[in-house]
């Protein structure tokens, strides 16, 4: 059976088919971008042959196994055959499971006596992480924008991208805004783990010798971890600090949160109750029940702005400037940042 091993050919549009044979569960703990959960057992039936293979050895787990597997067979040839064809292009189906052993071993052979052209990912997903890692862990030239609440630093990092200018989205990869008012509506978040594969896809498909822009972040966005290898570049990078008026961060923030439901805005002003203070609290919760958002957001500045400039007291970080794009549009200023780095 022809194996393969994880390289940038993994991704893209025209990437091959990627069956993941490992349990659903594991597939949505981490798995290959663009990769299609197929799973030889779902979790029970994974658990049950691991009892097994403990209880009894390998002989009788192997038993079990085929017994739950052998009436699936017609089917899986079937289905992985209509998700190939549209993607024949882009050649042999590519075959996982967590280290390249018998789960996509099995597969990959039941695929090839049914005729399809398939390889087996040497060493699995396990591989697959390891070469995530080291790759995430490699040099680059970062540049960061970093900033108090509310300077539009995600907008900046947007128009950015839309110049031509490489970036790395880490909110959006996260699914959160970052702070307590960061994911109010709730949207799900990947786990850190499929957040890291999410990231080393995106730099795969970036030029390495070309600057790659991003927002300056702490270890979590939300719940989400910042793998160690790309925080540890993210804080030696150079950072350009962006400015703006309060005026336009206000405008800014409530642009960004005035549709939100006022009941989860309150929620987000409770959560850090006890660094803005009560009587501050009170007093934008108040002004959210009237209708009253850019009062609240200006009150919630307050904590927001002693926070920033207590992080950059405890971890001070290397400047590259500082940029003030008061009364530019996104692109002007965007533009003005990208001339001003080179």
């Amino acid at each position: 059976m022809e194996t393969c091993e994880p390289g940038n050919w993994l991704y893209g549009e025209g990437a091959p088919l990627v069956l993941d044979t490992r349990s659903p569960g594991e597939f949505a703990a981490g798995h290959i971008p663009g990769a299609v959960s197929f799973p030889l057992l779902d979790d029970e039936e994974r658990a049950l042959v691991g009892t097994v293979y403990k209880e009894k050895g390998r002989e009788q787990a192997v038993e079990q196994g085929l017994g739950l597997v052998a009436p699936r067979m017609e089917h899986w040839v079937r289905e992985a055959r209509a998700l190939w064809t549209p993607r024949a292009a882009a050649g042999p189906i590519v075959v996982q499971c967590w280290r390249g052993g018998m789960r996509s071993g099995s597969m990959a052979w039941l695929l090839d006596t049914a005729g399809l052209p398939v390889r087996k990912l040497e060493g699995g997903y396990k591989a697959y992480r390891r070469w995530v890692l080291e790759g995430l862990a490699q040099p680059r030239d970062y540049r960061v924008l970093g900033g108090m609440t509310g300077v539009g630093k995600s907008q900046l990092l947007t128009a950015i991208g839309e110049l031509a200018g490489q970036t790395l989205d880490l909110e959006g990869l996260a699914g959160h805004l970052g702070s307590a008012f960061g994911n109010l509506e709730r949207h799900p978040q990947p786990t850190s783990e499929q957040f890291a594969n999410e990231c080393h896809r995106v730099l795969s498909g970036l030029r390495p010798d070309q600057p790659v822009w991003m927002e300056n972040e702490s270890r979590t966005i939300g719940k989400v971890h910042l793998p160690e290898e790309l925080f540890h570049r993210l804080v030696q990078a150079p950072m350009w600090v962006i400015e703006r008026s309060r005026a336009e961060r206000l405008d800014h923030i409530c642009a960004v949160y005035g549709a939100a439901d006022p009941e989860r805005l309150a929620a987000a002003f409770l959560r850090i109750r006890p660094k803005l203070g009560g009587e501050a609290t009170d007093a934008a919760l108040t002004a959210l029940a009237a209708g009253d958002i850019r009062t609240a957001a200006d009150l919630g500045l307050t904590y927001y702005d002693a926070l920033y400039a207590h992080s950059r007291r405890k971890r001070p970080r290397p400047v590259a400037g500082t940029f003030d794009w008061t009364g530019l549009s996104p692109t002007a200023a965007a533009q003005h940042l990208l001339n001003a780095s080179f």
